[in-house]
């Protein structure tokens, strides 16, 4: 039976006395944890996306939702404390494989809250705002009336919240934050500096090559803006976002403006339901796209989909990005 929403009135109360937090008990089988530093550091407390997040105790039981928190705990060594995840974006790389190897996946999609609370959670740590709603696993102040904590990506925070622009800090705090509250704080300034060190040692695109970010969408092309994670991850390989100017994440654009800006590559957005595959036939069939430098030349770069929205992949799409325009550039030379 579909669980009913908690009275407004009850939610408050126990928002208030609850608070947003991972201490619950786990379930009789979860074992707890034994790191060191998941006994120490609490309570914590962050402000995500206008809510105040406040844990006293590691998180046991955590479901995960999309890729970019799923790779998180699992680069942070806490894919023992995810009893779920959902709506993945693509398999996970090669160097999260094995830590992933065992992972619980509920759903293709965002899970209802029925089959999310069965799992018995303390924690729900999700991509988007709009995983928590009362259509998606529920909303957070009710999660926190039934002493379930809730964090959403920072990157994805809408209104005053939203990063503007997107940047690597930006990236890099969440992963901090979510090292403090999962209780994996070392964890996270390691992977935070190992980052760092590899978005240092990019060597960005030196000529002025402008880019089409092409996400999806074929009568309008939904396309990379100039404040989100393609124009992060552009900005970082060099290449000159054609739609840079667009104060937004993503935008849809009609292909006029493509044309006219004739960029000298585009970057197609690999996903299991829309692939580059498909999104190169789109440019190749039409015949006023076909005549794009880019499509003649076969200039593409594609990237995963899950290695494009904010997260620990971002520095590895950007040098990803800089080693397949190389390529480009070597073949248009012969």
């Amino acid at each position: 039976m579909k669980l009913q929403p908690i009275s407004s009135v009850v939610m408050g109360v126990a928002a208030t006395a609850l608070l947003l937090s991972g201490c619950a008990a786990a379930a009789p089988n979860a074992a707890p944890s034994t790191t060191p530093e998941a006994k120490s550091g609490y309570p914590v407390t962050v402000s995500n996306c206008g809510t105040d997040v406040t844990v006293t105790a590691a998180p046991q039981r955590i479901v995960t939702i999309k890729s970019s928190t799923t790779e998180l705990l699992l680069a942070l060594g806490l894919g023992d404390r995810v009893v779920g995840s959902a709506f993945l974006d693509g398999p996970l790389p090669a160097s999260l494989a094995k830590a992933g190897a065992d992972l619980n996946v509920i759903s293709d999609f965002v899970p209802g809250q029925e089959a999310v609370l069965g799992l018995s959670p303390d924690f729900i740590y999700g991509g988007w705002e709009s995983n928590f709603s009362a259509d998606g696993v529920g909303e957070r102040a009710g999660l926190a009336g039934l002493n379930v904590g809730s964090y959403v990506s920072p990157a994805a925070c809408k209104g005053e919240a939203m990063p503007d622009p997107l940047t690597f800090d930006s990236v890099f705090t969440e992963i901090d934050e979510a090292g403090a509250l999962f209780g994996a704080p070392a964890a996270a300034a390691e992977l935070v500096s190992s980052q760092k060190a590899d978005l240092a040692a990019l060597t960005p695109a030196a000529a002025d090559t402008t880019a089409l970010w092409y996400s999806s969408g074929t009568d309008a092309p939904y396309v990379g803006a100039g404040i989100g994670s393609p124009a992060m991850i552009m900005a970082a390989a060099g290449l000159t976002n054609i739609f840079a100017d667009v104060h937004d994440t993503w935008t849809s654009v009609g292909w006029e403006s493509v044309i006219e800006a004739n960029p000298s590559v585009i970057v197609l957005v690999d996903a299991t339901w829309n692939t580059a595959d498909s999104k190169i036939a789109t440019l190749e069939s039409n015949p006023a796209t076909a005549q794009l430098d880019a499509v003649t030349n076969k200039r593409y770069i594609v990237l995963p989909f899950a290695a494009t929205e904010a997260g620990i992949r971002n520095v590895e799409a950007a040098s990803s990005s800089i080693d397949q325009l190389a390529a480009l550039d070597k073949q248009l030379k012969k």
